[in-house]
């Protein structure tokens, strides 16, 4: 079955959400004005807010930064990689499809990103190429103080392994799993001893929280589509928890609000996340209320 990023016809160029002599003008500034070039991976990036998050910082604290969006075939990973020790790339996000399979093209991981399995953030120090995992973290910042028994995790990606291990930093005695493809929800569950569901029976799981960590939901062609159904959010209460951010306001959320649950959004995991990687890039941090102010903006909130 063809790759979403093939059905799109997406090749191994630069896209960005400016023109392509945009994009050239900027890449001959970085090169003429020794101006720093960050990146993001993955496939696709149209959804993605990360260039314009990480531009506006920039020159919000003055920092002689770029950012650009690389758009990739999975079997182009390595060029991609590659061209990050030539140009060189000075730090850069990982998103979708990536996070897990990164890890083979950096000199070394923090051991949160070891444990973890995947990685979603590159920098260097001291002339290596070193890979870490800021998800963790900004995925329990909305969940911090409180009390959760249960949780339930659609998906079984790189994001999966994070939520996976910020609930066990939280104490959640029972962490459930489950996937369209159920072997690789059995291969998690194995690797950190939790449970796996079959995925027909998702719904039935009885979970306080639930966590949509798949990118159905996600703007464009997934936008009408949740991962899980309706009806399991009936009868009960809870928290719905969605690591998308667009749009804000997704199916599985407008789903779970519907039977009187609780949301999140992703905005708040994406926004954090950026915070972190900002941080680990340039040893600056980024200003909190205007990246939240930002990033609401662009999504129409």
């Amino acid at each position: 079955m063809a790759s979403a990023c093939e059905k799109e016809r997406f090749g191994v160029s630069l896209r960005m959400r400016q023109s392509r002599r945009r994009r050239q003008r900027l890449f001959r500034r970085n090169v003429m004005h020794k101006e720093k070039l960050f990146a993001i991976v993955g496939c696709p990036l149209g959804h993605s807010l990360s260039p314009e998050l990480h531009s506006w910082a920039f020159d919000e604290i003055g920092y002689p930064g770029i950012y650009m969006a690389f758009e990739q075939k999975p079997e182009n990973l390595a060029r991609f990689y590659d061209a990050v020790r030539t140009l060189p790339v000075s730090g850069g996000n990982i998103t979708i499809p990536f996070k897990v399979d990164s890890m083979r093209y950096v000199d070394g991981v923090s051991e949160r990103a070891k444990r973890i399995g995947a990685m979603n953030t590159f920098y260097w120090k001291d002339g290596r190429l070193l890979g870490e995992n800021t998800d963790v973290t900004s995925f329990m910042a909305p969940l911090r103080g409180r009390k959760i028994d249960s949780a339930l995790i659609l998906g079984a990606g790189g994001v999966s392994r994070a939520a996976i291990v910020a609930l066990q930093e939280l104490g959640v005695p029972d962490i459930r799993i489950t996937n369209r493809t159920p072997e690789k929800a059995s291969a998690l569950a194995e690797e950190f001893g939790i449970q796996a569901v079959p995925y027909e029976e998702r719904a039935r799981c009885g979970c306080s929280l639930v966590i949509n960590a798949t990118c159905l939901g996600m703007k464009g062609r997934w936008q009408d589509m949740s991962a899980f159904p309706e009806e399991g959010f009936g009868g009960r209460g809870g928290l719905a928890y969605d690591i998308v951010y667009t749009p804000e306001d997704t199916k599985f959320l407008k789903d779970a609000r519907a039977h009187g649950w609780e949301c999140q959004s992703g905005l708040a995991m994406f926004v954090e996340q950026a915070r972190a990687a900002f941080r680990l890039w340039t040893g600056k941090d980024m200003p909190s209320e205007g990246a939240y102010a930002l990033v609401r903006r662009a999504l129409g909130c």
